[in-house]
């Protein structure tokens, strides 16, 4: 993540995950998720924080998912239901869940599947919020299989080119492939110039944007850096930014995203209904196209490859993605997860009102 979204070293509170996990969990069963469930949608929230995917942790999902439970636009105890299925493919009604609720269920069911029969792959509609694909797409990764995860989950917030006012979403994709001692790829990414969430972490902490990331309400992009404007207030702009830096490329791949997430799984067009659509989950298992094996080499071989390249006048090295998570996830394991003191102000507020044991400094 860019320098700038990283909280302020004096605003930090270095948290052992243990200890946010025990207290985000308690608040999902606060809020009527069952204990299994509050599990794995908790474990979505740290991991993200663990790799430094702060966006898409607890500092901006978790006070979000509860203000949605309180106002019952979320189903904390869903029943799933399968709408259509093949031996490698299926279609669920996620029944009003969060999508940290069902995503980790579907992606298994698509790891499973693609196992059996080499690569599977699960729509879902009728969700929320899925906090981040790489997650998603890291399951089928660790468990030694190719993973892919996109989502489609919101709209009317990204100015297509040429437009003026927003058709879709930030519309998410991922991709995460194992290697055998590198870290693995994993690349994860908003089809926007930069994550909605984003711009909430650095109105949080104080920092500008970038030129060509957002639109005035006019469509106009924004060509100086500003600081955050309020929600609503700005629309986003697809990567690229302008047509002559390319951003008829970002809006295709969000156009795609969108197709498969809600045309392809019966839910239909995301901007015209206006409200959450779809996520896809795939796997594809390594054993099924090559030896498991020299994939496994060849990865290895092509990651050091890349991060023995050169680097350019001023730059420590040349990366890729998936390597300095690796690294921050090791790291944060062992000093916790930096936290900006306004995140954990809310958790010890919001568990002192409802009467749940918070022990975060």
């Amino acid at each position: 993540m860019l320098e700038r979204f990283k909280v302020p070293e004096q605003d930090r509170v270095y948290v052992p995950q243990e200890r946010v996990r025990a207290a985000t969990e308690a608040i999902f069963r606060h809020n009527g998720v069952p204990e299994d469930d509050a599990v794995t949608s908790t474990d979505v929230l740290i991991k993200n924080d663990l790799r430094g995917v702060e966006s898409h942790g607890v500092s901006n999902g978790l006070r979000r998912y509860v203000a949605e439970y309180g106002a019952n636009s979320l189903n904390p105890k869903p029943e799933f239901k399968v709408t259509r299925e093949s031996k490698t493919t299926m279609t669920v009604d996620a029944d009003g869940a969060l999508g940290i609720h069902v995503g980790p269920w579907a992606m298994q069911v698509a790891i499973d599947k693609g196992k059996e029969f080499g690569m599977a792959a699960v729509a879902v509609t009728n969700s929320g919020h899925l906090a981040g694909c790489g997650y998603y797409a890291m399951m089928a990764a660790e468990q030694g299989m190719i993973g892919h995860c996109m989502t489609a989950g919101g709209s009317h917030q990204t100015v297509p080119t040429f437009g003026s006012k927003p058709v879709m979403g930030t519309n998410p994709i991922a991709w995460a492939a194992p290697a055998r001692s590198m870290p693995p790829f994993l690349f994860d990414v908003a089809t926007t110039q930069v994550a909605n969430n984003k711009i909430g972490l650095a109105r949080r902490i104080g920092a500008q944007i970038e030129p060509g990331w957002i639109t005035d309400l006019d469509g106009e992009p924004i060509m100086d850096p500003i600081d955050p404007p309020d929600t609503g207030d700005y629309y986003l702009l697809h990567i690229g930014g302008t047509r002559e830096n390319g951003s008829h490329k970002g809006f295709g791949l969000a156009l795609m995203n969108e197709i498969i997430c809600n045309e392809l799984s019966g839910y239909g067009p995301g901007p015209v209904h206006g409200t959450p659509g779809g996520h896809f989950f795939q796997a594809y298992d390594i054993e099924a196209f090559t030896d498991r094996e020299k994939f496994l080499d060849d990865m290895d071989d092509l990651l050091k490859f890349i991060v023995d390249v050169p680097p350019a006048s001023g730059f420590d090295r040349v990366i890729y993605a998936g390597l300095v998570e690796n690294e921050d996830e090791k790291k944060r394991m062992k000093d916790g997860i930096p936290y900006h003191r306004e995140v954990i102000e809310w958790f010890e507020s919001y568990c002192a009102e409802v009467g749940i044991e918070c022990n975060l400094r």
